[in-house]
């Protein structure tokens, strides 16, 4: 049996105004429907209750001088809310109005004794946001071209040093066969096959206009591509010659060797003020880059080719 108006009526009541703290009548439940010109007397309200319980939704009851009513669980936790919250809200390829805007939807799902607290805690990110309120049509026609297995059609482009922007190969179009969308450093990048290069290449999705689905199917991914495996080369230090590193570093790196490597990284005590890590990465700008960021605090020692790699960088600097 299909729910009546009356019944979402009361459902709408009982997820906007109660949770485990907050409780209501069926005195309650029939004043705020007469406020919207429905009648109903409590027999018929306690069944749409029951009706909205067979549904699946949790709602509970207690018995005390008057029945109380509440929705006991939802689809988020306050916590889980809250995550969702600063990650809409720092993330820089959203824009402050879409961040107000999905926040706004978000704060549909917390319970009502919890909005007041929740929005206390937000603020609005300082940093850098995007202003290319158009990224949001671009990620939903390259779903769509993922989903339907098409190929797409764009225009890509850089800054000019007047921050004009600057459309690559004269405005030449990028025909490419989408695979996926990475979520990286809080910017959206999409991989596909560039039919141009003919290799997987990444796009900055923000950097995508005038972007077309075509009618064209796209070429399968290469059977040994992994998405993984490609955000790795793409993004981490693993674009040089592979090579076994030792690196000796302060002891206050050690969260910084963990973050970058894993639990399972190879260390060792050397004395009571640094230690060994022992791990194999690519001999590329991105991992020299990374070392000389540790402002002193951390050195390259063996093997000599990464030693004397990482000397050939600096003297970049100094001419």
């Amino acid at each position: 049996m299909p729910l009546s108006n009356r019944t979402l009526l009361v459902f709408k009541y009982l997820w906007d105004n109660t949770d485990e703290n907050l409780t209501v009548s069926i005195a309650d439940i029939t004043k705020n429907l007469s406020e919207s010109g429905v009648s109903a007397d409590p027999r018929t309200l306690r069944k749409d209750i029951d009706q909205l319980t067979e549904f699946g939704f949790d709602i509970l009851k207690y018995r005390g001088t008057q029945i109380q009513y509440h929705i006991a669980s939802r689809h988020f936790d306050a916590p889980e809310i809250k995550l969702l919250f600063d990650a809409v809200q720092s993330a820089r390829f959203i824009t402050k109005t879409k961040s107000k805007n999905l926040i706004e939807k978000l704060a549909v799902f917390v319970a009502p004794s919890q909005k007041d607290i929740l929005w206390r805690q937000f603020y609005v990110d300082s940093r850098s946001k995007a202003v290319n309120e158009h990224i949001y049509i671009t990620v939903d026609r390259i779903q769509t071209a993922i989903a339907e297995k098409r190929k797409i059609t764009f225009q890509y482009y850089d800054y000019g040093p007047d921050k004009s922007r600057i459309l690559r190969h004269q405005g030449q179009r990028y025909s490419v066969s989408p695979y996926t969308l990475i979520w990286y450093n809080d910017t959206y990048y999409m991989a596909g096959f560039h039919d141009g290069k003919q290799l997987v290449a990444k796009f900055r999705v923000d950097r995508i206009i005038n972007l077309d689905i075509t009618e064209e199917d796209i070429i399968p991914h290469p059977e040994d591509f992994s998405v993984s495996e490609f955000f790795t080369q793409e993004f981490s230090m693993y674009d040089g010659v592979e090579c076994e590193v030792t690196l000796l570093c302060e002891n206050q790196l050690m969260n910084s060797i963990i973050d970058r490597f894993g639990e399972s990284v190879h260390t060792e005590i050397v004395d009571e003020d640094h230690f060994k890590a022992i791990t194999t990465v690519d001999l590329s700008c991105n991992f020299y880059g990374w070392v000389f960021a540790s402002e002193g605090k951390m050195k390259i020692i063996a093997p000599e080719e990464a030693v004397d790699g990482f000397k050939n960088i600096l003297k970049l600097y100094q001419k």
